[in-house]
């Protein structure tokens, strides 16, 4: 059973910034996709960054937050970590790791939260105006 571990969030102001960690205790899959995805309450969860594990691909963002947001990872340690920046108000979510086959990171898929198998508990980002 894969186990996904978030970590980072916090409380900052707008214009600040928090980075967020995600570790997976294994991979099911021969090549994943590693994704970052936020909500809040009353809306749907909104997909955020993506990436092929292991690179080689160029990785995947909402339009909605160009250049403020980075994704990236670790492999040794299993890890992939978003980078927020010039936080705003907006951006207050729970913020959840998920993975999925590594299939699901295409330009047309990777915002569709059903095809994601494995998800963290989620790590809550605060920004205040």
């Amino acid at each position: 059973q894969v186990h996904l571990e978030e970590s980072g969030g916090g409380s900052v102001q707008a214009g600040g910034s928090l980075r967020l960690s995600c570790v997976a205790s294994e991979f099911a899959y021969s090549s994943s996709c590693l994704a970052w995805f936020r909500q809040v309450p009353g809306k749907e969860r909104e997909g955020v960054a993506a990436i092929y594990r292991g690179g080689g691909r160029q990785p995947y963002y909402t339009d909605s937050m160009p250049g403020r947001f980075t994704i990236s990872q670790d492999n040794p340690k299993s890890t992939v970590y978003l980078t927020m920046t010039s936080l705003e108000p907006e951006d207050t979510a729970m913020y959840y790791c998920a993975v999925s086959s590594g299939l699901t990171c295409h330009v047309a898929k990777w915002r569709d939260s059903s095809r994601y198998t494995y998800w963290g508990q989620g790590t809550q980002g605060t920004v205040s105006s």
